[in-house]
């Protein structure tokens, strides 16, 4: 077969449930809406709440990111609509990937899935290397002399980030109820805790630290060097580097958007929810409105207790640094508690969307289709789910991630863009197909969706675009030596 008929081929959404019922490779079906709500803020409502948005505020948007967090939610609120319709028709493991693969092709399909690997490989290796750091930051807090990193083999691990992630790995191994009932009670404590610090902070708010809401437009120092610090906007059009204004704003929507990451996680579940075409939407848009207004009132209660100048100066802004600005440093300490225990169930998320994603590319034969077998006793796939686990604690434990921030976010808004142009093509491949849940006003708000995530795109920084094409790169060089040849459309296997 040649390239382009290899590129162009798509499993139809019959072959793909049918493969969700293969002996030795079924997952079962036991997580409810509220399941899946309570994954979606357990997975957004974590570090991000504490830290991205104090950092988006001190050196891009001011108090404006209130307003970049209301323009990232609604970016992903589109996009989730997408996903809503895609879960509720396909209710397949596999989220974006299984999505493009009905209708895009195998090459986008491919390329897609290969995002994903990236965005919940990279989160979950950064947020478990936070969360030792942090673990460190509760022991000092209570007078507890621990060492956060300790030497293995002439190396220093991050030991906290190995525990952590072992837990999750094994708990996920177990079963997927067993790790959402886990993660239930984890994200009760920390919404609580979260909504405690927007109450308290919005005692020290003073309307003053308000103003200007989008202050002024300012150049960056560093010249050339700058040139990748800046948006790949910036670089095309030729704009100096700056920060602040209208386009600081933007930029900063475009950082806080990592907040929101994991929605399309929620979606890699489908093939675990009971009935899915009214669970899986009900729960993820319920999900979302949730980790809004949390964010939104956060941002406020931040930008309201000091100057963003002040946060401009900590070396790490944070939530934190506010209280700690105002006289408050007993919440600064809940704040750190708060945070580890937001980061405790974005890891079991984020490992939980990295095995299932990889767990349908394998069942489809672009990966070893080997990796696929499930326990015939737990009907999950625990070899592949402890591999993808050793991989993030080797990451997490033993190199530097904070370079890999922003990857998260370019894989995760690439494939928010294939995604909201897939409904198009869903909805004319199969026109008479029953949709429980339906994109409103399509084919717009489709192209809309699609547009405001490429922008966003464009509005991250021309090194992060390096990087991910270089990703692109080694992806296209594992599918055209081993992918496209042993696909199970190549070989026309029944399914």
């Amino acid at each position: 077969m040649g390239l382009l008929s290899a590129l162009t081929r798509t499993k139809s959404i019959e072959a793909s449930i049918a493969d969700s019922h293969a002996e030795g490779r079924t997952l079962t079906r036991s997580l409810t809406w509220w399941d899946l709500a309570i994954m979606g803020v357990a997975v957004a409502v974590g570090a991000g709440i504490f830290s991205v948005g104090a950092n988006a505020a001190a050196n891009y948007a001011g108090p404006s990111i209130s307003i970049g967090f209301v323009l990232a939610a609604v970016t992903c609120a589109l996009a989730i609509m997408a996903y809503a319709e895609f879960a509720s028709s396909v209710p397949v493991a596999g989220s974006a990937y299984t999505f493009t693969y009905a209708t895009l092709g195998e090459g986008l399909a491919w390329i897609i899935g290969w995002d994903l690997i990236l965005e919940m490989l990279t989160a979950a290796a950064v947020i478990a290397s936070y969360w030792g750091v942090y673990l460190d930051e509760v022991f000092r807090i209570w007078g507890w002399n621990v060492p956060p990193e300790i030497p293995v083999f002439g190396l220093q691990v991050n030991w906290g980030a190995f525990v952590i992630v072992a837990v999750f790995t094994t708990l996920l191994a177990l079963g997927t109820k067993l790790s959402a009932r886990v993660s239930s009670v984890f994200t009760v404590i920390k919404v609580a805790t979260v909504l405690f610090v927007i109450v308290v902070g919005a005692f020290f708010v003073r309307p003053e630290n308000f103003s200007p809401f989008i202050p002024p437009s300012q150049p960056t120092d560093g010249g050339d060097s700058d040139v990748w610090a800046q948006s790949l906007f910036s670089f095309l059009s030729g704009a100096e580097p700056a920060t602040y204004g209208v386009f600081g704003l933007l930029a900063g929507a475009s950082i806080v958007f990592f907040a929101f990451i994991g929605f399309d996680v929620v979606a890699t579940s489908a093939e675990e929810v009971e009935n899915p075409r009214r669970n899986l939407p009900l729960g993820i848009f319920l999900g979302l409105g949730i980790v809004t207004v949390l964010y939104i009132g956060v941002s406020i209660v931040l930008t309201g207790m000091v100057p963003y100048t002040v946060l401009a100066e900590a070396e790490a802004p944070s939530l934190a640094t506010a209280f700690v600005a105002v006289g408050a440093d007993w919440a600064a300490q809940v704040i750190s508690v708060s945070i580890l225990l937001g980061l405790t169930t974005v890891i079991m998320v984020l490992l939980l969307g990295l095995a299932r994603i990889l767990f349908s590319m394998s069942r489809d034969g672009l990966l070893p289709r080997s990796w696929s077998k499930t326990s015939a006793t737990r009907h999950t796939p625990i070899r592949l789910q402890i591999g993808a686990g050793a991989v993030v604690a080797l990451l997490a434990g033993l190199t530097d991630v904070g370079i890999l921030e922003e990857m998260i976010n370019i894989g995760t808004l690439s494939a928010f863009v294939l995604v909201s142009i897939s409904v198009i093509v869903l909805r004319r491949k199969y026109p008479n197909r029953d949709i429980a849940y339906r994109m409103p006003w399509s084919p717009v708000l489709p192209i809309v969706s699609a547009a405001l995530c490429l922008w966003l795109m464009l509005n991250l920084t021309t090194l992060t675009w390096v990087r991910f094409l270089v990703w692109l790169v080694i992806g296209a060089a594992i599918y055209l030596l081993y992918g496209r040849r042993h696909s199970r459309l190549a070989h026309a296997e029944p399914v």
